[in-house]
């Protein structure tokens, strides 16, 4: 197959020379992990601290990462990505907040995003994490099989009905619905209630679309189970394959607890379970729509393969391929370059709100080896292919 992620011309060719070098200059601090924890603590300090610093983030690494400070502001990055045929998935990324309101709040914006998205073939899907409509600990109790208070029943069936709404308005508005994918002391709740949706509104294609973790060794095994029971009762899966975001936190808990860690023994074994979730998929497309999402070109690769080998033409609409707003942009624009679907995640929200969802992006960039320094290499290739230019 033939290597298409090396070009940095067309993967840059919508950021400016002060983007390019304001990407340089992020990258470069993110490479450098002392510099991301102390950023880390000053950062938060500071906006806990009400100092004016929100406009300094606003400058750097927000518009870096995110689209804007609501759904409106996003949309002339929006309209810019699809010059080149780069969708956008709205996503609204205030996290951690726990009352009803909040959840009601995160609902509207949801159905908003919704409307959004039918009006435009640029935003091809909406998407909610299950913790912006329901407390963490609601989740925990249930996938423990614990018998919830009375109190606690009702907060329950008002995340369920939560849910229903917002499937339903894209069942009806013919918009896909991205489900995240949480912590796995949560999930099993989680994935309980997202197949309930499917099997109410996955009857003519997939239009909700749950998460599997495939650092988790367990997913593969869920969704061959899944998939008998979509067979049995004639509903679609959708399902977004990521690698997982929680992996410090999912070791640190299951030692704690004493439990056999959920993540994969090794970084290998991950990529081979990643694959694999992939081929399963590809094998079983008459049924399956699938949103692969992940940063690391092999598993890019490999999807590209099976499609040709299956002649499965690059645009069709069951399989998108998606990536952060911010980063891999050598694999989004030239996946696009070659008529594939591709999505960018771009976060928005308020910046103060929005800052632990790049804290913990600031953080994962650390942890994934090699991934900054990739991203560096492709920025200077760039720098310096635009100065020969020049000079």
């Amino acid at each position: 197959m033939e290597k298409i992620f090396n070009n940095t011309q067309v993967a840059f060719s919508l950021k400016s020379d002060t983007e390019l070098d304001r990407a340089y200059f992020l990258f470069k601090m993110i490479d450098n992990q002392p510099l991301v924890r102390i950023g880390t603590a000053v950062t938060n300090f500071a906006l806990k601290a009400n100092l004016p610093v929100e406009g300094l983030i606003r400058a750097t690494v927000f518009d870096h990462f995110c689209g804007g400070v609501n759904e409106v502001d996003c949309l002339s990055v929006v309209d810019k990505m699809y010059t080149k045929g780069v969708s956008s998935v709205l996503d609204y990324s205030v996290e951690g907040k726990e009352e009803e309101d909040q959840f009601d709040a995160a609902l509207e914006m949801t159905l908003k995003t919704i409307e959004f998205a039918k009006e435009r073939q640029a935003i091809p899907f909406a998407v909610f994490k299950p913790t912006g409509f329901g407390r963490f600990e609601l989740y925990e109790k249930l996938g423990e099989k614990q018998t919830l208070t009375p109190e606690e029943q009702a907060e329950w069936n008002r995340v369920v009905a939560r849910f229903d709404l917002v499937c339903k308005d894209a069942h009806a508005k013919n918009v896909a619905l991205l489900i995240d994918g949480e912590e796995s002391w949560m999930q099993d709740a989680a994935d309980d209630l997202v197949t309930e949706m499917m099997r109410k509104y996955n009857k003519e294609k997939a239009i909700v679309f749950n998460t599997l973790q495939m650092y988790r060794w367990d997913r593969l095994d869920y969704l061959k189970k899944l998939h008998e029971q979509a067979k049995k009762e004639g509903f679609f899966i959708g399902m977004k394959l990521v690698r997982g975001a929680y992996m410090e936190k999912e070791i640190a808990r299951a030692e704690e607890k004493g439990y056999p860690s959920p993540i994969c023994a090794s970084k290998e074994a991950t990529d081979e379970n990643y694959d694999a979730a992939v081929r399963y998929m590809i094998e079983h497309l008459d049924m399956m729509s699938i949103f692969a999402g992940t940063h690391n070109e092999l598993s890019t690769y490999t999807l590209m393969e099976l499609m040709q080998q299956k002649e499965i033409k690059t645009n069709d609409d069951r399989i998108w391929f998606g990536q952060l707003y911010g980063m891999s942009d050598n694999i989004s624009y030239n996946l696009a370059a070659h008529g594939y679907n591709v999505a960018k995640y771009l976060p928005f929200g308020p910046v103060k709100d929005v800052m632990p969802y790049l804290i913990r992006r600031a953080e994962e960039n650390t942890s994934v080896a090699g991934q900054t320094s990739r991203e560096l290499t492709l920025i200077k290739t760039e720098r310096n292919r635009r100065k020969g230019k020049i000079e």
